[in-house]
């Protein structure tokens, strides 16, 4: 996988991050620069755990799968990004809840990260260099989470089902690529 796809897919993992942080950033009264870097640091953080153990578990089974390794990374982003768009197009509005609570940040930092530990298992059976891939994921979702406070706070949720929108379709994507790629469909 390369930087360019990687990227994306950071970004792409991201957005649940992003749309939650819109959610704190809307209910957070009197926003400090510190409010961004809590939520910013408990996100980017999870999102570089969770690939790591996923990519450490898929690692011990990578060998015996390596047949149909490209139909599980495809089936797993397509599922996490389907989520992501039925989450987007769903009229549920979720609760913001303004706490920073170590309690509170760390359920929704494990909440907003569990696609990644499935990224991480197709890390494994891509092998995929992890330490610069979850680097890479844990800065771009600290930024993006810290911006998206601030979003937040500014707009309100205007922006938050368009984010969860684009990650869902961008991880499908990457998963149709992946798989294209494979089975040698793709002309690049």
């Amino acid at each position: 996988m390369g930087f360019t796809a990687l990227f994306i897919l950071a970004v792409g993992l991201s957005m649940d991050a992003f749309a939650v942080s819109i959610c704190k950033g809307l209910s957070i009264r009197g926003l400090m620069p510190r409010h961004a870097m809590i939520v910013g640091l408990w996100f980017g953080a999870f999102q570089a755990l969770m690939p790591l153990i996923g990519w450490l578990l898929g690692a011990a089974f990578a060998d015996m799968i390596a047949a149909v390794d490209h139909w599980i990374a495809f089936i797993l982003l397509s599922l996490i990004g389907g989520g992501m768009i039925r989450e987007a197009l769903s009229k549920d509005e979720e609760d913001c809840n303004p706490s920073l609570a170590p309690m509170t940040m760390l359920l929704l930092a494990v909440a907003t990260s569990i696609d990644a530990l499935a990224v991480g298992v197709t890390f494994a059976f891509l092998r995929v260099d992890i330490l610069p891939a979850i680097t890479l994921i844990g800065v771009c979702t600290f930024i993006i989470s810290a911006i998206g406070v601030k979003v937040g706070n500014v707009f309100g949720t205007r922006y938050k089902s368009k984010a969860e929108l684009f990650g869902g379709v961008v991880l499908a994507l990457i998963g149709l690529k992946i798989l294209l790629e494979h089975l040698e469909l793709l002309p690049f």
